[in-house]
């Protein structure tokens, strides 16, 4: 253990240590019966009765109704011999309890340490220990430190966990509690690492830690498919029994990083094994499967919770109303809020805000307007989220210049906004580029007392970003600094893209170091973002190493990655390269998009190969993928370099024929071919005339 690194002490260490001088923590004036801890120590006492023990012949103890008196007990702890008044000497107190069995000092020890932890119970915990220990009152001592470690990881005072620890030869029981403490208090390296020396000793690590642990990445944001899967590969390894907690966190943990699949894998097994998972487990899958557009699905998952014969409450309601709201589906949408009222379910601010959102996307003001009426008929005062959602439809609509008129019906309404509103305004000037309406907002927001959050730092960084302005957007990320705001994994790949961008590659470096150093792993997006930086540049033995580096910190690479780095070949002409990427993509597993294979008709393009270009095309059909107006318009380019005029009016028909509607770029090709077959045509007349 002398190998771990410890967290810095805490303000209660030196009091924690100097355990004797404690001031009083609170306790029950009479017998013990399972309530919290009350009063003071100068009467505390306990029966055999407070404690269910069993024996294996089902003879009653003789000592069953004894009781205990451990006031003079805890007095001598917490005066340290220090008081004037005549009391026994400590010899003589330990023999007045040598008959208390081991039961009955665990039960006190337990109670003392987890009912309310604080500093002076813990303290007072640690004393009982070390005088048990002291004057050998009680030999199961690993359960007793045990205890101590627990209540210890509960109060948040890991450091002196592992100072306790670290006095004794730790156990499996000792392992487990101090795992536990360490995800409790989201120290998941130390957990890892403990975990990891546990294995390598024999040793296997229980169900619960693999919840907690599994609940502080979700906690912390930092959960991800690939090392969700990497744990429960461990725990098939040390075959440990997944219980329900364990397998509904499992889902909750895939939902959390995006994985549905994965997640109703999961909720299979679950169903599979006869188990009921959690109505919360469920409604996530609901939501997530609704955020990707699988309505389907969703409304598949949420008919699960009432054929399981559970109650479907807002909640799960409003995780299947925002599938339909995602998907454009108004009539869905009303039906789902007509459903909830015929149950007996009410609505609540996150119903009403997704129906009027639906109605903002269909650009049905006036009903959005009645359901603002509608909340205030049913007490339900609309709040800044409502009119957040509001503004988000006019945003997507392109009618921004709007937001003033919502901002004035907020004002009307009483409703004063909140950060997230400050948030989508910001977002919304970025997007039309008003960055100097953007940084007023930002202003304003302070003006009244609001911190920005990440949200907000990231969205205008991120704006000033794509303006080109990437000085302005440096010098907010510092600012963002100075204010205490910490940046997220968010914030860094905004300014990783920002200075690949400018090809300041140092600094890129640099980014990556600050970033890890506080603690924050880098993600997909990141690796991503670091592809096809490296890529754009032609800086490919970096994007490449890049790649590897994502695939060794057990993330699974993405389709995004692959179509980054097939596309940046492709504008280079290289095209080997890029076939070889998109043979790497299918090796991992990856089905090609058509945005995977129009990178690499691209890349066929530039190399002057249009046989093997339409050989793709030829592929696309065959495995049911619908060529694009892309994938016809760079099959013309394909065919205008290689000085095939004449067949690029077919593939403009096909394009036609198919479904597709050409774009300009693709009727701008049709004029290039046509004007240089009016040339061609032309040269040959005047070639024969001459003749």
């Amino acid at each position: 253990m002398n190998a771990l690194l410890l967290p810095p002490p805490s303000a209660t260490t030196t009091h924690f240590l100097r355990h004797r001088n404690i001031s009083n923590p609170p306790l029950s004036t009479t017998s013990y019966k399972h309530s919290p801890l009350r009063s003071s120590l100068t009467s505390f006492s306990l029966s055999e009765d407070d404690v269910i023990t069993q024996h294996d012949d089902d003879v009653i103890s003789p000592y069953v109704n004894r009781r205990y008196d451990f006031s003079p007990l805890f007095h001598f702890l917490s005066t340290s011999g220090d008081s004037t008044e005549p009391q026994l000497t400590e010899s003589q107190l330990a023999e007045s309890y040598r008959s208390v069995p081991a039961s009955l000092w665990h039960y006190l020890l337990k109670t003392l340490a987890t009912s309310s932890p604080s500093p002076d119970s813990v303290s007072t915990a640690y004393a009982l220990v070390d005088w048990l220990h002291r004057h050998k009152l009680c030999f199961s001592y690993e359960f007793l430190y045990s205890i101590l470690i627990h209540a210890l990881g509960r109060s948040e005072m890991l450091y002196e966990a592992f100072l306790l620890s670290q006095n004794h030869a730790l156990t499996p029981l000792t392992y487990n509690v101090l795992i536990g403490a360490c995800a409790r208090n989201d120290d998941l390296e130390k957990a890892v690492i403990l975990m990891n020396r546990m294995r390598a000793e024999g040793y296997q690590s229980d169900f619960v830690n693999y919840s907690l642990i599994i609940q502080s990445l979700v906690r912390n944001n930092q959960i991800d498919s690939g090392l969700l899967n990497k744990l429960y590969d461990e725990m098939v390894s040390d075959a440990v029994e997944l219980d329900i907690e364990l397998l509904n966190n499992v889902v909750l943990g895939f939902t959390k990083a995006g994985d549905v699949d994965r997640a109703m894998h999961f909720l299979g097994v679950i169903q599979g094994n006869g188990l009921t998972p959690k109505v919360s487990t469920v409604v996530s899958i609901v939501s997530l499967l609704g955020s990707l557009g699988r309505v389907e699905e969703a409304e598949a998952v949420f008919e699960e919770i009432s054929d399981g014969g559970l109650k479907p409450r807002t909640r799960a309601y409003n995780a299947v109303l925002k599938a339909y709201v995602i998907n454009g589906s108004l009539r869905d949408a009303e039906w789902v809020v007509d459903e909830m009222e015929r149950n007996g379910v009410s609505p609540d601010e996150y119903t009403y805000s997704l129906l009027i959102e639906a109605y903002g996307n269909a650009g049905r003001w006036e009903s959005a307007r009645i359901v603002l009426k509608e909340m205030e008929v049913n007490n339900v005062k609309p709040n800044s989220y409502v009119f957040s959602r509001i503004l988000v439809a006019y945003r997507d609509r392109g009618e921004w210049q709007r937001l003033f008129q919502v901002l004035k019906e907020m004002q009307a309404c009483g409703v004063k906004p909140e950060r997230q509103f400050y948030n989508v305004m910001i977002d919304t000037f970025g997007k039309y580029n008003c960055l100097d309406n953007a940084m007023a907002v930002l202003e304003r927001m302070r003006d009244e007392g609001i911190e920005p959050d990440t949200v907000t730092w990231n969205t205008i960084i991120d704006c000033h970003c794509k303006s080109g302005q990437h000085d302005k957007a440096e010098e907010l990320f510092d600012e963002m600094q100075q204010s205490g705001c910490l940046p997220c994994v968010a914030t860094y790949n905004i300014m990783i893209n920002s200075f690949g961008e400018q090809e300041r590659w140092e600094g890129v470096r640099g980014l990556l170091r600050k970033m890890k150093s506080q603690g924050l792993q880098p993600n997909v997006i990141t690796y991503t973002t670091l592809v096809d930086i490296y890529g754009q540049s032609g800086r490919f033995m970096d994007a490449t190493e890049c790649l590897e580096d994502m695939k060794s910190a057990g993330l699974k690479p993405t389709s995004t990655i692959y179509n980054a780095l097939i596309n940046a070949y492709a504008q280079r002409g290289l095209s080997e390269d890029a076939l070889n990427a998109f043979r790497v993509m299918r090796s991992d597993g990856l089905k090609p998009s058509n945005l995977a294979l129009n990178a690499l008709i691209n890349a066929f393009c530039e190399d002057r190969r249009d046989v093997e270009a339409f050989a793709i095309l030829r592929s696309m059909k065959e495995n049911d993928l619908k060529p694009d107006v892309v994938t016809y318009t760079t099959l013309m380019k394909a065919l205008i370099r290689v000085e095939k005029f004449d067949e690029v009016p077919a593939v403009y028909e096909e394009m036609i024929l198919s479904g597709c509607t050409p774009d300009r770029k693709a009727r701008a090709k049709l004029r290039s071919a046509l004007k240089y077959m009016r040339q061609r045509l032309k040269s040959e007349f005047h070639t024969t005339a001459k003749y």
